[in-house]
């Protein structure tokens, strides 16, 4: 989350399993797993957490983050410092749709979606 802060700007928050009710339920070992983590930037809320299954984390490419950009700034921005020790799938470009358009995957193997629907 912090790598996020760092590309899309925002605050972010943390709460540890420890600081939660969940606290005294919990084992000792999860006390400093992150049970909530929020990065909110205007109408940006990217939300994350530490707890997974029994089984462990397993990745996979069921999901896409999707971030519309508010400028063609903000795009290149984004999409320069998600990608950096990631792959450019799809470089910035028109699309058929009228908006800059691209994807990538970032350094931690999660698939981003990026859009900017210029004002006409």
């Amino acid at each position: 989350m912090t790598f996020y802060k760092e590309c899309l700007g925002g605050e972010l928050v943390f709460q540890t399993v420890g600081e939660s009710p969940l606290s005294s339920n919990m084992p000792e070992r999860m006390k400093n797993c992150i049970l909530h983590s929020t990065l909110t930037k205007n109408a940006l809320i990217l939300m994350g957490s530490d707890m997974v299954s029994e089984k462990g984390l397993i990745k996979g490419n069921s999901v896409s983050l999707s971030l519309n950009c508010s400028s063609e700034e903000e795009i290149k921005n984004c999409y320069a410092k998600l990608s950096a020790g990631g792959t450019a799938n799809h470089k910035l470009e028109e699309s058929f749709w009228g908006a800059l358009f691209g994807d990538l995957t970032d350094k931690f193997g999660t698939h981003w979606i990026l859009n900017y629907t210029k004002k006409i």
